[in-house]
């Protein structure tokens, strides 16, 4: 379970410095896992869960810090959904669409910093209703972290650019957590630990469903191009 942010992402980082390119991957898979990874830190301290959890975190936010690095460096202008524009259709303020690189690390830096300075003022317990937010809002936004491949997938009617290996570790991965949080010690793993984790798990389940539909082969827009 510690090392699961090694074996379930280290293909994909090897694939985009490979082939150049991050077509296919979707960036916001970075976004969801670092922002949930740097709330479970600061969740820790009021929750007080297993200790193995809070290890993996770290590891998580070393590893996304490497693939989004590794993403940002091999993006294309355009990676299989639409133009990658300053302004990010649909997003405020282009949110997580931006050109520079220095924005994304911009705002992973005030988020760990705005939550050290509310965690120095607040100090948080297991009660408070500080801790519980932060657990729940960094859980939820894990559970989420399936969606983003799987509209992208969806749009391009492929799945090319998104590694089955990260994939196959991603269920596997929702096996051994559900062995894990619903096989330990009453209290040991908070709800909110099981309930995400359920969700999650379905979403992996229906990427598992693309690759069996769409397969790993060529994007709408690559067969269009081809024909106009």
């Amino acid at each position: 379970l510690i090392l699961s942010p090694f074996t379930s992402y280290t293909d994909q980082i090897l694939s985009i410095h490979r082939t150049r390119t991050s077509a296919g991957f979707s960036l916001d898979i970075p976004l969801i896992m670092l922002t949930a990874s740097i709330l479970k830190i600061f969740y820790w301290p009021g929750a007080r869960y297993d200790l193995s959890l809070l290890v993996q975190a770290f590891l998580m936010i070393g590893v996304q810090s490497t693939l989004l690095k590794v993403a940002l460096d091999n993006r294309p202008a355009w990676r299989g959904e639409r133009p990658f524009t300053e302004t990010g259709e649909g997003r405020p303020f282009g949110f997580w669409r931006w050109n520079a690189q220095r924005p994304y690390w911009e705002y992973l830096l005030c988020l760990a910093l705005g939550l050290l300075v509310l965690h120095i003022l607040l100090q948080p317990n297991g009660s408070s209703f500080y801790t519980r937010f932060i657990g729940y809002l960094g859980l939820t936004i894990e559970a989420t972290l399936p969606l983003p491949q799987i509209l992208a997938n969806y749009r391009a009617q492929s799945c090319k650019g998104f590694r089955v290996s990260v994939l196959g570790n991603w269920l596997f991965g929702d096996m051994m957590k559900m062995g894990y949080f619903f096989g330990s010690e009453p209290g040991r793993v908070p709800w909110a630990f099981k309930m995400c984790g359920m969700f999650q798990a379905c979403c992996d389940a229906c990427l598992g469903m693309q690759y069996w539909m769409y397969g790993n082969g060529e994007e709408i827009s690559d067969v269009d191009s081809r024909l106009s």
